[in-house]
């Protein structure tokens, strides 16, 4: 699917695939799948303090990359076991839980940034206009 479609509420709200996305499902941590659950625990670690994490929606099988702000207490480099990471980023919210590495999440139409995508994406096809016009 393109990044930028024709009226991207309407495609968000009516697209099947949206509408399940859209509501609280489970979602689990996809990365290193080849890996130990012990393994995977840290790699996941690791990725939130760097400010991302790749989660897959059971449902439907999507994985996404998502841009986090974590939300646990981070003492001598120890992450605190009773603390859940939230992700509220521009598309969606949710949280894991850092030792299953699964939990609930969904994904939320943003207006604002749909309007930015939209102009980088006329400005994009503007540019490739005034190119091939120049041949």
């Amino acid at each position: 699917m393109p990044r930028v479609v024709p009226d991207q509420k309407f495609k968000f709200e009516s697209d099947e695939l949206f509408r399940k996305l859209s509501r609280d499902s489970e979602i689990k941590y996809a990365g290193f799948p080849d890996r130990s659950h012990e393994e995977r625990i840290m790699r996941f670690q690791s990725d939130c303090r760097e400010g991302y994490s790749i989660v897959t929606f059971v449902s439907t099988g999507t994985n996404l990359e998502l841009h986090c702000k974590p939300a646990y207490k981070d003492t001598d480099g120890k992450m605190d076991r009773d603390y859940n990471v939230d992700i509220d980023n521009n598309s969606g919210k949710g949280w894991l839980d850092i030792q299953r590495l699964e939990g609930l999440g969904c994904l939320e139409f943003n207006e604002e940034m749909a309007k930015v995508e939209d102009r980088l994406l006329r400005e994009s096809l503007q540019l490739s206009t005034d190119h091939i016009s120049n041949y």
